[in-house]
């Protein structure tokens, strides 16, 4: 007599690990879509321009605060490196969260890595230097935000590059995902404004001195709930954690449709 067999009913464990993995991917599509459109807009307004030496055509985005000064050479020529780096960033940043790459190809992975990782310390420096000495901030508190989110990046990099040399697997990934958030703050900050103006309907001045420092400190909690959810935590608190992040994905897809059709409009429309 054969018998039939009935397929295993998923235990919650399973399910949530099943519902979490894929709200990461989620918001890995769409942050690296995002980042690659920054990537494309950095390439199309500064640099074709910046190679020729064409620094006066920065000027043609009035969203600037201190873009081409004539006479300054150094604050031209650092305002060009922290530009162009962070064209590196977006783009080998998400290359370095690919895990084909990292297991297939690693040697592409550390090369990479050690690109991005002192390209993020290059970007750190550099805006530092725009904002202490260039002056290019709209306040103290902006100042601060920007020179907080330099600081971070510096250590995270630091820690990054640190446990890769000591062959400490588990906490170089963990390090080296921080980096990759502090390092994008300023991709960051962009996407959450345009999101909340078009959600507020332009409503959004008092967001700004909040979102200055949480576009780098929101995204590094929401990256230590998701790291603990995945390791630690109930199959309840892991479908929470997936639903906030999906949510805050869609939010941020929001923001990346509206900053890039924006850009499109207003500065790549002056090409």
């Amino acid at each position: 007599m054969s018998t039939v067999e009935f397929p295993r009913v998923l235990d919650a464990n399973s399910v949530a690990n099943a519902v979490l993995k894929a709200a990461a991917r989620f918001w890995f599509a769409v942050a690296v879509a995002g980042q690659w459109a920054f990537l494309h807009y950095i390439a199309a307004f500064y640099g074709f321009s910046t190679l020729q030496g064409n620094f006066r055509f920065w000027n043609r985005n009035k969203l600037l605060i201190k873009g081409y000064v004539p006479g300054d050479t150094a604050g031209n020529l650092a305002f060009a490196a922290h530009v162009l780096l962070a064209a590196v960033i977006a783009f080998g940043g998400a290359i370095q969260l690919i895990p084909q790459i990292r297991s297939r190809a690693i040697a592409v992975h550390r090369w990479n890595g050690r690109l991005f990782l002192l390209t993020a310390l290059a970007v750190s420096v550099s805006g530092l230097y725009m904002v202490w000495a260039r002056g290019a901030v709209i306040s103290i508190l902006s100042a601060v935000a920007v020179s907080l989110n330099a600081v971070l990046i510096i250590i995270c990099s630091a820690l990054a590059w640190r446990t890769a040399l000591t062959r400490d697997v588990y906490a170089h990934r963990r390090w080296a995902l921080r980096t990759h958030l502090v390092a994008n703050g300023q991709w960051f900050i962009r996407v959450g404004m345009v999101a909340a103006m078009m959600i507020t309907h332009g409503r959004a001045d008092g967001f700004f001195r909040v979102w200055s420092f949480g576009c780098y400190l929101f995204p590094l909690a929401v990256l230590e709930l998701y790291m603990r959810a995945k390791e630690n935590a109930s199959p309840g608190w892991r479908l929470a954690v997936a639903a906030g992040l999906i949510v805050l994905t869609l939010l941020m897809g929001v923001g990346i449709f509206g900053f890039t059709a924006f850009m499109w409009q207003r500065v790549l429309g002056t090409l």
